[in-house]
């Protein structure tokens, strides 16, 4: 099988994401755990859904699901990190991590259409 470094990493970032809501639940931060735990935890759900697509189409939207989750999660951990509600040193990782998996799946989705696309121009010659 073909690996998939978007699906490890983000499965690695949402061990990381539940570690920190539990931190945060500890604290009775509880609407921010949930908010960034959900957000956090969907993005390699939603990858899983991607690569088990029944359509490039399918694929496309997962993708772009992914990445928009992945987007709202790095919100939270900002907003976490502005706040000071989390401490830089704890959360700034996490951030970074959250900013890569943000480009990979822009990549992808953008790659993605892309070559779709030529394959729909190129069908109709």
């Amino acid at each position: 099988m073909k690996e998939s470094i978007v699906k490890d990493k983000s499965y690695a970032f949402a061990l990381r994401v539940i570690t920190l809501a539990r931190s945060l639940r500890e604290r009775k931060e509880y609407e921010l755990a949930s908010q960034v735990l959900r957000a956090g935890t969907s993005i390699g759900a939603n990858v899983e859904e991607a690569l088990a697509g029944i359509s490039r189409p399918d694929f496309i939207a997962k993708m772009g699901i992914a990445s928009k989750e992945a987007r709202e999660t790095r919100y939270w951990l900002w907003l976490l990190h502005d706040s000071k509600i989390v401490p830089s040193d704890r959360i700034d990782t996490l951030i970074q991590e959250a900013e890569e998996i943000c480009r990979i799946l822009t990549a992808i989705v953008k790659t993605s259409r892309h070559n779709s696309k030529l394959k729909t121009e190129n069908s109709k010659l």
